[in-house]
């Protein structure tokens, strides 16, 4: 199953929406949507890359059902909502899945947003500091609140 160029596209502004731009740069432009595809082509086996895929598809369908429109064409506000509602849903679904049970589709999708953001160059030298090597440890350094995390 592979992905189009509209299905990565479509991918950037769910991961964006998850993690938006704020003082630092968001999902999309760390370039989100490539990395999920390559992540599901080639670590997700088939009944996984199935089950992802067919969650694109349910979550644009819930978006048409709820807002009369794609997820791509609905305002901010409203992709944040939906997003909301099926981050719900998965936490729900995990909490009473057997074991045998799959995942839930925006539960891949969610994971490997947060994976991909924050081991991305961007996450590294933008959102967080960055101390490429450090000279020793300190295992007790002055923090102020508002202060970004060490990359």
């Amino acid at each position: 199953m592979n992905f189009t160029n509209d299905n990565i596209s479509w991918l950037d502004e769910i991961a964006d929406t998850i993690l938006p731009a704020t003082k630092t740069p968001g999902a999309k432009a760390a370039k989100m949507g490539q990395f999920i595809a390559v992540m599901v082509n080639d670590c997700y086996d088939q009944n996984d890359q199935k089950i992802f895929h067919e969650g694109m598809s349910k979550l644009d369908d819930f978006s048409r059902k709820t807002y009369d429109n794609s997820f791509v064409k609905i305002t901010q506000r409203h992709c944040h909502d939906l997003l909301v509602k099926l981050d719900n849903e998965q936490k729900e679904h995990m909490k009473n899945k057997k074991k045998e049970d799959p995942s839930h589709y925006f539960r891949m999708m969610k994971e490997l947003t947060l994976l991909g953001y924050f081991t991305s160059d961007i996450s590294c030298t933008q959102a967080r500091r960055d101390v490429e090597t450090p000279g020793r440890y300190d295992g007790c350094i002055p923090y102020k609140k508002g202060d970004k995390a060490f990359a």
